[in-house]
């Protein structure tokens, strides 16, 4: 590939969206590395419309976190694009996964409230890591580097979009970091999330917008 060709690819959008319903999510429960599936057919309907809004877009690479509810959300947004020959084959990465939540996995925040090394990681805003877990920037730390392999590929070989299916706390993250959303403020709801737009310049990659996905009735392409 010509230095030429390279330099005509300025932008890349890459649409991070997380998994659809699980028991776990109804019941509050801290899931993290937990491979919990999807809840079915409760999850369909937040599904069909990630799908939906997705059917016309073409990606040039998609990534996934290896996780079962992830895979089973990304089987279902990618459903007849394979069929059709359109779909891209996915790449499960682990880098992609939740916050890792030790000993908080599986509890409820009724069950953790009074624990004062909770409430210690809650008003840490994930400075702190959770015990037997993550902090906020061990989840970076992964995500920077997956991130940065996407970046570099784009490059190369000329991506213009890209799509992962992840987390919301891993969305949570990547918002804080690429928006300087607030810690609390970055939530997506399940099969939400977000398109950050990169734009290359002479010092490289920089995240110049982000907008919901999927998009306002009002919001086009």
């Amino acid at each position: 590939m010509s230095d030429s060709r390279m330099d005509d690819t300025r932008c890349l959008d890459v649409l991070v969206v997380r998994h659809g319903l699980t028991s776990w999510n109804l019941e509050r429960r801290y899931q993290g590395h937990r491979d919990i599936p999807l809840l079915l057919p409760e999850a369909q309907p937040d599904l069909d419309r990630l799908r939906d809004h997705l059917a016309a877009v073409d990606f040039d690479a998609v990534h996934c976190s290896d996780l079962t509810r992830c895979r089973q959300t990304l089987a279902h947004v990618q459903e007849g694009k394979e069929r059709q020959g359109h779909g891209e084959a996915p790449r499960f990465d682990a880098r992609l996964r939740e916050l890792n939540f030790g000993e908080y996995e599986g509890r409820t925040w009724d069950a953790l409230k009074d624990d004062p090394a909770y409430r210690a990681w809650v008003d840490s805003h994930g400075r702190l890591a959770t015990p037997g877990g993550e902090s906020a920037d061990d989840l970076w730390a992964r995500l920077s580097a997956w991130l940065d392999d996407v970046l570099a590929e784009a490059r190369q070989c000329q991506h213009r979009r890209v799509l992962a299916v992840s987390h919301g706390g891993a969305i949570r993250e990547l918002r804080r970091r690429l928006e300087a959303a607030d810690f609390w403020d970055g939530v997506v709801g399940q099969a939400q999330g977000r398109c950050f737009r990169f734009t290359f310049e002479e010092d490289g990659w920089s995240c110049s917008s982000s907008s919901a996905v999927p998009a306002p009735a009002s919001a086009t392409w």
